[in-house]
C-alpha cells in the first residue's frame, strides 16, 4: 500500500502529558488501520513503534441557531467524527511535536535560575552592609560609654 497518510498531531495539555510517557496522539483518516499507522510513523519520523491503539469518536449533536430577518431558524447540527491513534514508541524514541514547548520551558527555567542567582547575590551584599553598619554602631556606642566615665 503506497498511499500517503496525513498524520495530524493533537496538541493539547493531555496529549503533552501523555508524550512524556512516549505515547503520542495523532488524528488519522477514517480508512486506515493500526498497521498502516505504525508503518507511516516509522517511515516519516524514523522511530520504532511499540504499539498502536485506535479509537473512533462520534461527533456530538449540536443546536445551530441563525437569525435571518424576523425568523429564527433552529436546526440540528453535528460535529465531525474523529479517528485518533495512540502511538506508543519504543524506549529512546520521541516525536518532535512538542519540541517548541520543551524549548520554551527550558528557557524559562534558565531565566529563573539567573534571577535566583542574582537574588542570592543581592541578599549577600545586603547582609554584608548590615553587618558592617551594625559593628560601626556598636563601636561608637562603646566609645561614648567610655567617654561618659
Amino acid at each position: 500500500m503506497n498511499k500517503t497518510i496525513t498524520l495530524m498531531p493533537r496538541l493539547s495539555e493531555k496529549t503533552y502529558a501523555l508524550s512524556e510517557n512516549r505515547v503520542y496522539v495523532v488524528d488519522i483518516p477514517k480508512d486506515v488501520n493500526k498497521h498502516t499507522v505504525a508503518r507511516a510513523i516509522e517511515e516519516q519520523f524514523e522511530v520504532k513503534v511499540e504499539k498502536v491503539n485506535i479509537t473512533n469518536i462520534p461527533g456530538k449533536a449540536k443546536r445551530v441557531m441563525s437569525i435571518t430577518g424576523k425568523r429564527y431558524l433552529n436546526q440540528e447540527g453535528k460535529r465531525n467524527n474523529i479517528k485518533k491513534a495512540y502511538v506508543t514508541l519504543a524506549k529512546g524514541n520521541s516525536l518532535p511535536f512538542f519540541a517548541a514547548v520543551e524549548e520554551e520551558e527550558q528557557k524559562e527555567t534558565e531565566a529563573q535560575a539567573k534571577i535566583d542567582k542574582a537574588m542570592t547575590k543581592q541578599a549577600e551584599k545586603d547582609a554584608k552592609k548590615t553587618t558592617k553598619r551594625g559593628l560601626g554602631r556598636l563601636k561608637s556606642s562603646k566609645k561614648t560609654d567610655e567617654e561618659k566615665k
